[in-house]
């Protein structure tokens, strides 16, 4: 696989004797979805996140007035959040700033929960937003073997998420989502975050999966691994006393050092590439024959 990066094979492997070691009875996934689960580009152009189905659409779901004042706040706070200067605290500071401002602007702007699964399923006919090659076989893996998939997003709209993985046949009762719930009104209007509790890219370190239902599902499961396209999402583990880790990027584009990549992580698939490798790893881990 030509676009596979092991940055320390020998270190790689002791991990995956571990796992295989201890069976599959001790392994949960962690995943980012925008840009993990999903492709980074689709028909030639870059989906930055879900929520770009409302923000880049030429269909004006909401409001030109939204299309311009929401491109306005990428514009102004999209470079903070890829600087790689500014602190992690005055990120965190900044991305809540950007969605609270954001969400104050679909209200405004009326959005509906049928708004939101008409983009979703429109993207999926179209082909704009789109599932990785393989990952399909990634999610029956899973299911078949009873391994938790959890996903943690920072998308603004989490229903969307749901929705998306609903309408790809993906979600079974082995995969738990955390992320930005929208609430609605009698009416179906959105009207606010649930609990208002705002997930972003920096401060998912914060979610306290112990506090959660699921942590039935994982807390003797000490073999994890990590799924994400972004140094943030390595804050997923902070907190954490996991026993083994495999962290895997999909290393998308040049936003982000490649250099620190292969510093924090033990594989990094590049070109927008597919499930193959990690399908294959599930394969060894599992006892499957190779």
């Amino acid at each position: 696989m030509e676009n596979i990066i092991i940055p320390n094979p020998a270190e790689l492997e002791k991990k995956k004797l571990e796992f295989k070691n201890d069976g599959k009875e001790s392994i949960h996934i962690l995943s980012d979805f925008d840009r993990t689960i999903t492709k980074a580009f689709s028909k030639g152009k870059k989906i930055p996140s879900i929520i770009s189905i409302l923000r880049d659409s030429n269909k004006n779901y909401i409001s030109k007035e939204y299309i311009e004042k929401a491109h306005e706040l990428y514009n102004k706070y999209h470079p903070i959040e890829i600087s790689q200067t500014l602190s992690i605290e005055d990120k965190k500071k900044k991305m809540l700033e950007w969605w609270n401002t954001h969400y104050k602007l679909l209200i405004e702007n009326g959005l509906t929960k049928e708004i939101i699964n008409k983009a979703v399923k429109e993207a999926i006919d179209e082909n704009i937003l789109v599932l990785r090659n393989n990952s399909k076989d990634f999610f029956k893996i899973l299911k078949d073997n009873k391994i938790p998939l959890i996903i943690m997003s920072s998308s603004g709209l989490g229903n969307a998420v749901n929705k998306f993985l609903e309408l790809s046949n993906c979600l079974s009762n082995n995969v738990y989502f955390i992320g930005n719930t929208l609430e609605f009104n009698k009416e179906g209007k959105f009207t606010g975050i649930k609990d208002n509790k705002i997930i972003h890219i920096f401060n998912k370190q914060e979610i306290e999966l112990k506090n959660l239902p699921l942590y039935e599902e994982i807390k003797n499961k000490s073999n994890v691994i990590l799924l994400g396209d972004s140094l943030g999402d390595l804050s997923m583990l902070e907190n954490s006393d996991y026993k083994n880790i495999i962290k895997i990027a999909f290393y998308n584009d040049n936003e982000e050092n490649l250099e620190e990549f292969k510093k924090n992580f033990d594989v990094i698939i590049t070109n927008d590439g597919s499930f193959d490798y990690i399908n294959e790893l599930m394969t060894k881990l599992l006892h499957f024959p190779s």
